[in-house]
């Protein structure tokens, strides 16, 4: 049975299950969800627990073996399976299923933790057998548009009062970064009195920044139009050292993605159907974004973005003088609906 991690604590409350099963890859909520397992397991009685870390080489009889072995003080115990980015396979999925067959004859508790599993794995006879006995805990990054709100209900749980204003200011600059965040947050619990009310002054001038970004929030911030942000995501990619043709391939592929869809809809498909017939498909999440996208952005003027990223390959491979992050920064500005004044100049698109 699926469980968000902000329901998991009242879930566990009423039973704890032979399974729980957390995937997802945000590393703060991931830790919490089977801290919460690990917590109620012991609150149950539950005192024996042993870890099997799943790499190369890994034998998945030690699974097996480990839940039939018990020591002379204990009738049950926490075993952790923790698979991180690997796939069970054909060894592993046989072993799981064996594992949930006879977990009805045990009074012991599986936490399988991974990163996040894809539609195939959810679909697995191994991740099927697991979730009709016990929990799925699916841990997805926080929203950017909902930090504000997260940052302000953290804080609470540290004893801090945080203004909206304060607590948007908090997501910008550990954007992606929900640890830096806490860490934060319990910095400030310790210097500020009991229900200290935190200013946006007290965020700027106490909170240094440790945003982490990634092409791909890059991406999303541009379908959206958030040309403030765009800017913000761009200048910290260039200070991360992430490579311009990282950055250019990401954008280039937007551009492509955008002008197909514009095709399927000028043979009068529809927004969702362009959007299936992507490859790979566009998730239904992503798909409010696209449709901004297409909303302000005319084809003439994708067309002329394109041939704006063709200039800026030429001068990634100094076949052309150009200064590559300025023009990186206009080229994701003027797709998230902006003026980039590079991206504006006639000259731009003269290819030859």
């Amino acid at each position: 049975m699926k469980v968000f991690p902000d329901k998991l604590e009242a879930a566990l409350a009423k039973r704890l299950p032979p399974v729980v099963l957390v995937s997802g890859d945000e590393p703060l909520i991931h830790m919490e969800a089977c801290d919460a397992v690990r917590r109620v397991a012991r609150e149950r009685g539950i005192e024996e627990r042993e870890v099997l870390h799943v790499e190369s080489g890994f034998q998945w009889t030690q699974l097996l073996e480990s839940a039939a072995s018990l020591s002379l003080f204990a009738s049950s115990k926490l075993i952790e399976v923790r698979l991180g980015g690997q796939s069970p396979g054909q060894e592993g999925g046989k072993a799981l299923e064996a594992y949930a067959d006879k977990a009805g004859d045990s009074d012991n508790v599986l936490l399988l933790s991974a990163q996040r599993l894809d539609r195939k794995a959810q679909s697995s006879k191994w991740f099927k057998a697991l979730d009709k006995i016990g929990l799925f805990v699916p841990v997805w990054p926080v929203d950017h548009q909902r930090l504000g709100f997260w940052m302000r209900d953290r804080a609470t749980r540290h004893g801090l009062n945080l203004d909206m204003d304060a607590a948007r200011l908090l997501g910008e600059r550990t954007e992606g970064n929900l640890l830096a965040a806490d860490q934060e947050l319990q910095k400030l619990a310790l210097l500020m009195p009991p229900n200290a009310r935190l200013t946006l002054e007290s965020i700027a001038s106490g909170v240094e920044s440790s945003a982490r970004y990634d092409v791909f929030t890059l991406t999303d911030a541009c379908l959206r139009g958030e040309r403030e942000r765009v800017a913000r995501i761009v200048g910290g990619l260039r200070e991360e050292g992430i490579e311009a043709p990282v950055v250019l391939w990401s954008l280039t592929r937007e551009l492509r993605i955008l002008l197909s869809i514009f095709q399927h809809l000028d043979q009068g498909q529809s927004l969702d159907h362009a959007c299936k017939a992507q490859r790979p498909m566009i998730p239904e999440k992503r798909r409010p974004g696209y449709q901004q996208a297409l909303n302000r952005l005319p084809l003439r003027r994708l067309h002329k973005l394109l041939l704006f990223s063709q200039r800026i390959d030429l001068a990634i491979k100094g076949a052309l003088t150009l200064p590559v992050w300025d023009c990186l920064q206009d080229l994701a500005l003027t797709l998230a609906g902006g003026r980039g004044l590079l991206a504006e100049m006639p000259h731009a698109y003269r290819i030859g």
